[in-house]
């Protein structure tokens, strides 16, 4: 028996900042690469203000949340896979004691239907200047 191992990139996505796809199925499982709230086309981050050196001066972390979820909802739909089929999420906050309220709120209003397992950490940073990534994994028909 072999397992099907197959690399999805989505052209509708934020491009990864590194050498990794952004997606990966083997076998019935789907592996996302961390996602954060870029946008596709042009990079920017939904609500940061950065200063001359690049570093973060205010975020919106309301706004990144949405966007990145909708990063992931591109990414599953490029990978032939629903929103209901994630099983497993990790989140990465950089501010857990400001930040953690309104993402949960937010993730309540995206997972009432499926409730993926969940675990949530405070990181000193991420690569980019971005408030929230996630990690996800989902589960997949094998065809």
């Amino acid at each position: 028996m072999t397992l099907s191992n197959h690399v999805i990139n989505a052209d509708q996505a934020p491009k990864p900042v590194g050498l990794y796809p952004h997606a990966r199925k083997v076998g019935n499982l789907l592996f996302l690469s961390g996602v954060g709230p870029r946008q596709a086309k042009t990079n920017k981050i939904p609500g940061v203000e950065l200063d001359n050196n690049g570093k973060i001066i205010s975020y919106d972390i309301e706004a990144q949340c949405h966007s990145v979820f909708q990063n992931i909802k591109i990414i599953l739909a490029a990978s032939n896979v629903s929103w209901n089929d994630l099983i497993d999420v990790t989140v990465f906050l950089t501010n857990m004691d400001d930040d953690f309220a309104i993402y949960n709120r937010i993730y309540a209003e995206y997972f009432t239907d499926n409730q993926p397992c969940r675990t949530t950490v405070e990181v000193n940073k991420l690569p980019t200047p971005i408030a929230i990534e996630l990690k996800c994994i989902a589960s997949i028909l094998v065809s």
